[in-house]
């Protein structure tokens, strides 16, 4: 399959924005590629992560950090395949199913894609509402209506270029893992178990329950707007288009995704860990909401500011995937339809189309709506995880599309079983929530 470069690019206001010095040393190159891949990070520890992680270690201690470690690796390498497509293609996944498929095909796979991007953005709504009333006692309603002004944010970045947008992404990650380094002192894990929890037991497999968990810490994790996202962003990067420069250039753009995917896979660990060292070793092995967890943390750790701590961290959280949730939806637009919008007029629909159900279930059924409207959002972006898995891994090993960049064939063979895995994991979490 031998496809042209598209005559719009991927995020055209900032294409090629970033200028990579050539012939410079490893590290300055490396500096100047780094970002793209915190940009995707951040859809590894947004709110609805936390449920599932915060349930896992107060039911069963440390034994799924296995799951979170394995979960971690499987994005790590779908990352790095999303970046390859970007830099050796010159297209974003969008563009490369609008050049690769049919147009009601490709045009169902942008509608699917939309409506994960929603869900994606009700559940950074209702973590950010969530977080509003925990820290400031603001009814959820209004946490929801606030959460509609985070379109100012974004205008305001892009106004200072793309690099300000990483460095504000990376200031709010740095904030939520100081927060929870914080925590883990606070809640003093034994370190032998917590490593022993890295280890892979047969329990996670034979135990019904423990399973389901697991299925759900697998099946939150590779969120497919990412890998739309990171096939985009790392085009911002102004390398050498030859050959070696591409090969570099995909080097670059590997570390610096594997590194602050690392980063997400810490934070994921430390909710976990957090919950099993307080909850589970005090027996409170019920406990699993994000409100739960922060009205439990200061009094059973006996420190005043680990529940303040772990609802400034859940908002940073929800502002972080606010941005990136924002340029996703512009990318895929964009791709699917070769269509532009004003960035606040796009910013404001996707963000419009998640306030209203919000408002809605949340003012009908308060807290316990917005918990199973946030379990609802993670099941619509497992539905739509095959049709962005699939077509990353079938383009990535086209050598029409590739030219010498294509997958080799131990690499294809990995993605295709991780594929499976995550797809197979997906399909069995829902048609558990399906069967209660």
């Amino acid at each position: 399959m031998t496809v042209a470069t598209p005559a719009t690019r991927s995020l055209a206001e900032s294409h090629r924005s970033v200028v990579v010095p050539e012939g410079a040393s490893f590290l300055r190159r490396l500096f100047a590629f780094a970002g793209p891949g915190y940009l995707v990070a951040v859809g590894y520890m947004d709110p609805g992560n936390w449920a599932t992680d915060i349930a896992g270690g107060s039911a069963y201690g440390y034994a799924l950090l296995s799951v979170i470690l394995l979960s971690n690796i499987m994005a790590m390498i779908l990352q790095a395949l999303s970046a390859r497509l970007g830099i050796a293609a010159g297209l974003d996944l969008a563009q490369a199913c609008r050049a690769a498929y049919s147009k009601p095909v490709s045009r169902i796979l942008w509608l699917l894609c939309e409506i994960a991007i929603i869900a994606c953005d009700l559940a950074e709504v209702l973590g950010t509402a969530i977080a509003l009333q925990l820290l400031f006692d603001l009814p959820l309603v209004w946490g929801v209506l606030i959460t509609g002004f985070d379109v100012f944010l974004i205008l305001a970045l892009q106004r200072y270029g793309f690099r300000k947008i990483e460095a504000f992404i990376i200031a709010l990650l740095l904030i939520i893992g100081g927060c929870f380094l914080y925590e883990l002192i606070a809640s003093r894990p034994d370190p032998g178990a917590v490593m022993a929890g890295f280890i892979p037991t047969a329990r996670i497999v034979t135990d019904p329950a423990m399973l389901y968990i697991a299925i759900g810490i697998l099946g939150a994790t590779v969120m497919p707007h990412n890998l739309y996202l990171h096939s985009s962003v790392v085009q911002t990067r102004a390398f050498n288009m030859s050959e070696h420069g591409k090969r570099d250039a995909i080097r670059m753009a590997t570390i610096d995704s594997t590194v602050a995917l690392f980063f997400a896979f810490f934070i994921n660990a430390a909710i976990l860990i957090v919950a099993a060292a307080t909850f589970h070793v005090a027996g409170r092995t019920d406990v699993a909401e994000i409100d739960q967890a922060y009205r439990l943390l200061a009094p059973m750790l006996g420190a005043g500011a680990a529940s303040v701590v772990f609802g400034v961290a859940l908002l940073a959280s929800g502002q972080n995937s606010t941005v990136t949730g924002t340029l996703a939806g512009q990318i895929v637009m964009e791709g699917f339809l070769d269509l532009r919008l004003a960035p606040w007029l796009r910013r404001l629909i996707t963000r419009g189309l998640a306030i209203v159900p919000a408002v809605l279930v949340v003012g009908a059924s308060g807290q316990a709506g917005a918990t199973k409207l946030l379990v609802l959002s993670q099941v619509i972006l497992s539905l739509q995880l095959p049709f962005a898995v699939v077509p990353l891994v079938r383009f990535t090993a086209d050598k029409g599309m590739m030219g010498p960049f294509a997958s080799p064939v131990w690499l294809r063979i990995l993605a295709w079983i991780i594929a499976a895995i995550i797809i197979g994991l997906n399909l069995t979490l829902l048609w558990g929530l399906a069967t209660g």
